[in-house]
């Protein structure tokens, strides 16, 4: 497989590294008429040589400690170094402190060159290369490779190039993210282009014709032309080196600390958690409250540290801490980013952003620095469980989770991380939604027990035996979630179990109370009580016509003219519907309503809201002022439930 690899060329001023990588790719690297002039580099140089197996990037950078800055930049988006030490000078400051800043920022691979072997004599240079091995024993670039080297006299080049490529080598690449993220080192004006754009793609890949979402403004715009490492390309991956021409923006929008992004994946925040170490060689400790310069990207922003377990952090030491930024930055989960402070400044620490769009924590609470721990750990399934848990019933937004975790929100997988999804973009730890569930169930069987003629139980009812923290949207989605499995019913805006038989539930009181209810409609047969005659002022009579309603035994219909509900029992309803059947297939020119009601010995008051009822049930047919037969009459076993099942599902 075809890999880039970002080479950054790190080392003291003067020491050739911009030499160097002209020889190793032909290209020039000091781009400013400044540079050109003053022989050093100011702003990030950007070259490659094509190798077997892949690409080598290489982003030289300034060695003077005034444009230390403007290294970091170009250093947070590298995969290996090239650490150049000139022969005649050895290890100098601005060494020092390009290698502190690839360690911080987890760098672990590299080669280091001994330039300018042409000044000195062979045993001069071997002496810088033991003192560049001191330096280096005891980190991860331990073991990196050391070739001696000429830009004047060709020494070595061809070992150098060899010894690079050997960083393609090195590890398997990280797996694919589903979100790109590009800082902007460079931004200018193409005529007939527009606006362009050159970074590291630090992570997920890029293709003309996708949306972006320009940080720190929030801009939408999308990729008119890519081009990488100088070639025109349809798509480019994670660690290459782009132009991006977009459509949708103006120059003066974009510049050095801008970045591209996947729409919905980034967002504004000013509290940042990190993992922050001070480095060993720092003249001085770290307090809560300090001030420093916060250095990630191409982004540099004055931040306050806030320790969370300490007060003071020791050099050398490491710690969870918190960054509150004097503007709103956007970043990616993962990051690595450099503290630079003092005066004149100097880097003094760095680490990795957690968590990108935090909010202030508590101090000294082992609840918020126990998942902070997993995640510098890279312990991931520990960390969201924290988190989850600790969002308890307010459930954590998938987005933020989504940012945590350094993807988007569609690539989350809930049942990966122990969570339910709750509509509309909401997560449940697993315990919080099973402690939920059942205390609501419990609340159900509790209001049913109590009151089983009733209809159900109002979400107000319910609400109120759930913790109070739960909020009013994921309340409705736990009732949505339930209603649609089939665990709960909702009736007219009530709700019941399905597992309870009411029935079950009811006391000897209730037993009576529906007795006397359901005989009084039973003995009306076709011409039925007033329901205000069965149930006056009494409620629980009214609560029985209710339930006897929906358990089907009574039979509601309408009095269009009188607009006043009429109820018949069901075994009149069933007695009913087979003799009009009769008659009407007995009868193909129809019947009218007042032959039926002749039929059924009832009176035009009942017999009219009983057809219609009929007719809902497509057993009868209206034509004119006649009604036909219009299915087979129910069979005689089972025509009590036929007549009743509808007007059940009518009121769910």
């Amino acid at each position: 497989m075809n890999r880039t690899a970002v080479v950054g060329v790190i080392g003291h001023v003067d020491h050739g590294k911009t030499a160097l990588v002209g020889a190793l790719t032909g290209m020039d690297t000091d781009r400013l008429a400044e540079e050109k002039r003053r022989g050093i580099s100011i702003a990030l140089g950007f070259a490659h040589r094509a190798v077997p197996g892949g690409t080598l990037a290489f982003v030289d950078m300034p060695g003077h400690e005034r444009f230390v800055r403007t290294m970091v930049a170009g250093a947070t988006g590298i995969d290996a170094v090239l650490l150049v030490v000139a022969a005649n000078e050895g290890v100098k400051p601005q060494t020092v402190e390009h290698l502190d800043i690839a360690r911080l920022i987890g760098v672990t691979r590299g080669v280091v060159a001994i330039s300018k072997c042409d000044l000195v004599p062979p045993d001069d240079a071997r002496r810088t290369a033991e003192a560049v091995g001191q330096r280096l024993a005891g980190t991860p670039l331990a073991a990196a490779p050391v070739v001696f080297t000429s830009t004047a006299t060709g020494q070595g080049l061809d070992d150098l190039a060899r010894a690079l490529a050997g960083l393609l080598d090195a590890d398997a690449p990280p797996p694919p993210s589903p979100a790109f993220y590009l800082p902007v080192d460079r931004a200018f004006a193409v005529p007939g282009f527009g606006p362009v754009v050159t970074g590291t793609l630090r992570r997920g890949s890029l293709s003309v014709g996708d949306a972006v979402t320009l940080w720190p403004s929030g801009t939408e715009a999308r990729v008119r032309g890519l081009h990488r490492h100088g070639t025109p390309v349809e798509w480019a991956g994670p660690g290459s080196r782009v132009a991006v021409n977009l459509r949708g923006v103006e120059l003066d929008d974009l510049g050095p600390g801008c970045a591209l992004a996947t729409p919905g994946v980034l967002e504004p925040a000013r509290w940042l958690d990190v993992h922050l170490e001070l480095l060993p060689g720092a003249d001085r400790s770290l307090e809560t409250g300090v001030t420093a310069q916060l250095l990630f990207g191409t982004t540099d922003v004055p931040a306050r540290l806030r320790l969370l377990d300490r007060d003071r952090l020791e050099p050398g030491e490491t710690a969870p801490a918190q960054l509150h930024t004097a503007a709103p930055v956007t970043v990616p989960a993962g990051e690595p980013f450099i503290l630079r402070s003092g005066s004149p400044a100097r880097t003094v620490g760095g680490g990795r952003i957690l968590d990108p769009a935090s909010a202030r924590r508590r101090r000294f609470d082992p609840a918020v620095s126990r998942p902070l721990a997993a995640l510098a750990e890279g312990r991931l399934h520990d960390a969201v469980a924290a988190r989850l848990a600790e969002a308890g019933v307010r459930g954590l937004k998938i987005g933020d989770m989504a940012r945590l975790l350094g993807t988007t929100a569609n690539h989350v997988d809930p049942t990966a991380w122990g969570a339910e999804r709750l509509p509309p973009d909401m997560l449940l730890a697993a315990t919080a939604f099973r402690d939920l569930k059942t205390a609501l169930l419990t609340a159900v069987r509790e209001f049913q027990a109590a009151r089983p003629t009733e209809r159900g139980a109002s979400p107000d009812q319910l609400k109120n035996a759930l913790p109070p923290e739960l909020p009013e949207p994921l309340f409705a989605a736990l009732l949505d979630r339930l209603v649609t499995e089939g665990t709960l019913v909702r009736d007219a805006g009530r709700l019941r179990r399905r597992d309870l038989e009411a029935s079950s539930l009811l006391s000897s009181t209730d037993r009576a109370v529906l007795a006397t209810v359901e005989a009084a409609f039973r003995e009306g047969g076709l011409s039925p009580p007033d329901v205000a005659a069965v149930a006056g002022r009494d409620q629980r009579r009214h609560k029985a016509l209710h339930y006897l309603a929906r358990a089907g035994i009574l039979v509601r219909t309408l009095d269009r003219v009188q607009k006043r509900e009429i109820v018949f029992h069901r075994d009149a309803v069933a007695d009913a519907a087979t003799r009009v059947t009769d008659a009407l297939l007995g009868a193909p020119e129809g019947l009218t309503t007042g032959d039926l009601g002749r039929l059924l010995g009832t009176s035009r008051k009942f017999a009219v809201p009983l057809l219609e009822h009929l007719d809902g049930l497509g057993l009868s047919r209206r034509m004119g002022d006649r009604r036909v037969a219009a299915a087979p009459p129910p069979r005689k076993d089972n025509g009590a439930a036929a007549m009743a099942a509808p007007s059940q599902d009518r009121r769910r």
